[in-house]
């Protein structure tokens, strides 16, 4: 073999060219194609072991493996045999430096290829677990794109970094530059960040009946700046993330039952008797409505020109037109039964007493 070899230089195979014979250029060429045929062997081996484990499994990890195999492409079969036929030829050190530079930037490449798809298993499970809740989905879309963004800058940053670019100064200038940034869209973040807060701590849905300060509706979209929400009196209100989650929410979603209270006063003319059943008039007045539980009620407090009773008692439903429906009705049994035993309602009146 040896003399064979020997004879092929000897024939004129051993012509410099760029400073390697035709013989080594032959011999490299050669290595190159067998890493190739190695590396598509490899693959398909992978492959085919990653499917058969995946056919006996339940669990999904092993396809998102399948995939990250198959995102190898012949490109990156390219390059990495064309680094291994490097010691087989004579190359200029400009030259040596380009190609590893581009093997670098070709790995870096593949590697951050492979976890961004990761990454999209990841939040797209995180998302599926919400069932049809679109905009928790919207928030994981939106952290799974700035994700990305953070490794290809990640990415990015090696790449430099391995070519002697100094990162250190370049981050910190990019430190300065994002806080700049981050001040002039102060505004924009704070809601953004607040859409966050929305749809992850969820302290309203979409369809909700919320109040905030004294604006009170329905909630018909949870946007990534703004919320809409639609009032009782049928205009469509528009806030800002940032003032819902910084604000006092009330959400009447999880209302089960409604405590109502209200007061009443009678006259100071009435007789002690009557005033005493007062309390059990009223009582027995709330008991009969439907779906109420009485609670309380006590005559509490001398006014300037009324005895003064206060009650309490509790709706078994959150609709608030019954609430409504059923107060009234306790209203006009409580002035009917007055008016039945002569108790007048009391209203401010003043006595000049005059010798």
């Amino acid at each position: 073999m040896l003399n064979f070899i020997t004879q092929i230089k000897n024939a004129g195979w051993n012509i410099d060219l760029w400073g390697n014979s035709i013989f080594e250029y032959l011999v490299s060429v050669g290595v190159f194609v067998l890493f190739l045929i190695a590396f598509k062997i490899f693959q398909v081996i992978i492959l085919k072991r990653l499917k058969k484990i995946s056919e006996n499994t339940s669990t999904d990890i092993d396809d998102i493996l399948i995939e990250a195999v198959q995102s190898l492409k012949p490109p990156f079969y390219y390059f990495i045999s064309l680094y291994f036929i490097l010691p087989f030829l004579t190359i200029k050190e400009s030259v040596l430096g380009i190609i590893t530079g581009l093997l670098l930037i070709l790995i870096v490449f593949q590697v951050v290829k492979s976890i961004l798809i990761v990454v999209d298993y990841v939040f797209e499970k995180l998302a599926n677990k919400e069932g049809n809740d679109g905009g928790v989905k919207m928030a994981y879309s939106y952290l799974g794109t700035f994700t990305k963004i953070l490794i290809w800058v990640l990415g990015l940053l090696m790449v430099l970094s391995n070519l002697g670019v100094n990162v250190t100064t370049l981050v910190a200038g990019l430190g300065i530059g994002g806080v700049a940034f981050a001040f002039a869209l102060k505004g924009i973040l704070g809601d953004l960040f607040a859409s966050f807060v929305i749809f992850f701590d969820k302290p309203f849905l979409l369809g909700d009946n919320i109040q905030v300060g004294d604006i009170r509706g329905e909630v018909i979209k949870i946007g990534i700046k703004t919320t809409r929400i639609k009032s009782s009196q049928g205009e469509e209100i528009v806030m800002s993330n940032e003032a819902l989650t910084s604000g006092k929410v009330h959400n009447y979603r999880k209302l089960e039952e409604r405590k109502a209270a209200f007061s009443f006063g009678v006259t100071y003319e009435t007789p002690l008797e009557k005033l005493k059943q007062i309390s059990g008039w009223v009582e027995d007045i709330i008991s009969e409505m439907e779906n109420t539980r009485f609670s309380r009620a006590h005559f509490n407090r001398f006014d300037d020109s009324a005895l003064n009773f206060d009650v309490v008692y509790y709706m078994e439903v959150d609709d608030y037109q019954k609430y409504m429906d059923t107060q009234q009705e306790i209203n006009f049994q409580i002035l009917e039964k007055f008016e039945k035993e002569g108790i007048e309602m009391a209203y401010p009146t003043q006595v000049l007493y005059q010798k």
